[in-house]
This record gives C-alpha cells, structure tokens and sequence, in this order.
C-alpha cells in the first residue's frame, strides 16, 4: 500500500515537472519571437529612418497612382480638375490656366476624341509627393506668398492657404497624377498623353515659374521601380531650359536629357544646364526651318548616344511665333511637324512615349496642340478611339 502510494506521488511529480518544463520551454520561445519580431520592427524603422531609398521604395510601391485603365479609354489623359479658376486672378498670368480643358473641347468636337474615353487620373498625395520632395518643400507650400512666388501672381499671397490649396495646387497634383500614370499606360500601349503637366523648372526642393511640383523627376522614379525600366530619355523642346529634371536628374545615368531651349530666356539656370547630356540652344527669333533641322540633327545624335526604354517629351508650345515669353518664331504647322518627328524618333523604335503639353502662353496654343495630336492620329503614331 505504501509502494503504491509512494508510486503514484512520484508520478504526479514527475508530470508537474514535465509540464513545468513544458510550459518554461514555450514561454523562452515565445519570448525570444516577440524579441526577435520587435527588433525586425526597430531595425526596418531605423532603416527606414537612415536610408532614404528605402523609404522612397515603399512610398511608390505603396501608391495608388498606378491603376489599370481598361481598353474602353484610350491614351489620352485628362481631367476637368486641371483647369485654374480662382476669382480671376490666374488671368494676371499670362499662361492660359484653361487650355488644357479647351485642348480636349477641341479633340472632342472635331470628332477625334469621345469624352468617356479620357483617363481621370489620381491625385498626387502628400506620400506621393515626398518620393522626391523634401518635407521641408511641402510644407513650405503652406505659406499663401510661397505658393504666390512659384505661380507668379502676387495677389495669391493674401488669400487664405486652405483656398490656395484647392484652387492652385490641387489642379497641379492632379497633373502630376496624369504625368506618373501616363509613363505605366505608355509601356502597355505604346503611347500615352498627359493634357498637362510637364512642370520642368521644379525641382525636389524648389519650385518655380509656374511649377508648384516636380512631376517629370516623379514619372521617373516610378517608372525605374513599378515598370522595372532601367533607361530614360527626356526630350524637352519647351522653349525654356528645363532646370527642374535636370537638378533632381542630371548626375543619374540612366538618364538622358536632350534639352533645346532658348538661353536669352528664364530660368538661366547656369548650374543645371552642366547636367544636361545633349544641350541645343535656339536663340530668340528661330525661324521654323532653323529649329526643325536642329532638332532632325539632335534627334540623330541622341539616337546613337543612347537607348531608352521610355521617352519623356515635354512639349511645350510657347516656341510659337508670337508667344510674349518663348520669343522664338516657329509657325503652327511647325509645332505639328515638330511633334511628328519626336513620335517616330520613339515609335520607329518601338520606344513608350509619354507626352506632356507643358509652356504655352497664347490663346491659340489650345487650337495648336488639338491640331497636332489629330495629325498624330491621321498619321496612325497614335489611337485616339478605343480599340
């Protein structure tokens, strides 16, 4: 009777042990995971915190900006939201803040283009934005009189920062959205126009004559991480020197930046135009002949110098005769051969192109840039109906 007592205590020991045992060997290794699992956490936040590619990987893959556009819209993308209205202020800048609506009124009308076929991109957040703005920049943007500075309309600087936001900036981040969309919908289609955007004087950490947002420099980035390109060529025939890109961009090698631009004119920015790989200066009063075989030769040049897999052409139209600001002297029917030339330079190729409408400060750019995109469809470089 004693044996069995003695028996049946050393058994009941013997199992709280092993049960004690038990239980201390899962507390040690749920400890050691919640250690390991906190310490995954700090050491990710502290990379985070000292790399900054790192941090600008998760932003753009974490973006909502890229989106898939179904084959009842074709290329072409705009929205109504571009358009600047604010008290009839924006008049006392000579840029039309309505051409990139009259663009697509005239597409439309003359039967080259069904509204309902347009792409309505995204707006750019704030964590878009910071892919190559500064917090610093953004914020400063909070300020009426900074926002006054980059748009070149005083009066800006004493209204409330809440309407500035809605009124100006908010048209900018939708063209920035349209821009960083237009680069994913070009490599699935071969083509794609952005009816605004190309804002080529901002740079990461100022912005500056009209440009409130680094839209090209984003389009970029996007593109290297999301469409897995790895070369890039800027095509910027804007009359102005597009020192924006050519700051965030020029010591990046795989870009390429072909920039023509008249050097009589703003920004006169000495320092970016080191970074600029292939520089064609057209002076004030260019005739259209002149700059349409300087571009033929700098077309040829940038051909054999290097071989993208995404062309950005940035097509401003204040190069026309006329135009108070771009002071150059190319006709109408200069900007459509002009914008022809740069199509088949990329689709010859079969090189994805993003067109941006970028500089124009006359009431006949909006008519001009309808007549070039509709000789591009005549032309079958674009689609301008759903397949």
């Amino acid at each position: 009777m004693t044996d069995t007592r003695v028996i049946s205590t050393w058994t009941e020991f013997t199992r709280n042990s092993a049960v004690y045992l038990l239980f201390t060997f899962l507390a040690i290794k749920v400890y050691k995971f919640l250690f390991c699992c906190n310490r995954t956490s700090e050491m990710s936040s502290f990379s985070m915190a000292t790399h900054p590619e790192a941090l600008r990987r998760e932003r753009i893959l974490n973006s909502k900006l890229y989106f898939d556009v179904p084959l009842s819209k074709v290329s072409i993308i705009y929205s109504s939201a571009y358009n600047i209205s604010f008290l009839g202020i924006e008049k006392l800048h000579p840029f039309d803040s309505t051409k990139w609506g009259r663009v697509c009124k005239f597409l439309v009308s003359d039967g080259f283009l069904e509204e309902k076929s347009i792409v309505d991109p995204l707006e750019a957040s704030v964590t878009d934005l910071l892919v190559v703005h500064s917090e610093n920049y953004l914020n400063s943007l909070k300020s009426s009189a900074t926002v006054a500075r980059i748009a070149e309309v005083p009066p800006v600087a004493f209204f409330p920062n809440f309407l500035v936001q809605q009124k100006v900036l908010y048209p900018f981040r939708k063209q920035v959205g349209g821009t960083i969309l237009a680069a994913k919908l070009a490599t699935e289609r071969g083509w794609a126009i952005n009816i605004g955007g190309g804002f080529h004087h901002c740079t990461a950490e100022r912005g500056g004559g009209f440009c409130a947002f680094a839209d090209i420099s984003l389009c970029v980035h996007f593109a290297f991480l999301r469409l897995r390109i790895s070369r890039v060529m800027i095509i910027d025939l804007d009359a102005h020197q597009g020192n924006g890109h050519e700051t965030d961009l020029g010591d990046d090698n795989r870009v390429y930046i072909l920039d023509m631009y008249n050097p009589e004119i703003y920004p006169f920015d000495y320092r970016a135009r080191r970074f600029i790989d292939q520089k064609v200066e057209v002076v004030s009063g260019t005739t259209t002949d002149d700059y349409l075989r300087k571009l033929d030769e700098a077309l040829e040049v940038a051909s054999r110098n290097f071989q993208p897999e995404l062309v950005i052409y940035n097509a401003g139209t204040d190069i026309l005769d006329g135009d108070p600001l771009g002071r150059l002297k190319i006709s109408p029917d200069g900007i459509t051969s002009r914008d022809e030339k740069v199509f088949r330079f990329a689709r010859e190729k079969n090189i994805p192109l993003v067109m941006l409408t970028s500089g124009g400060y006359m009431q006949s750019s909006a008519r001009v840039i309808a007549d070039s995109i509709e000789n591009l469809s005549r032309q079958g470089l674009i689609q301008t109906r759903p397949e």
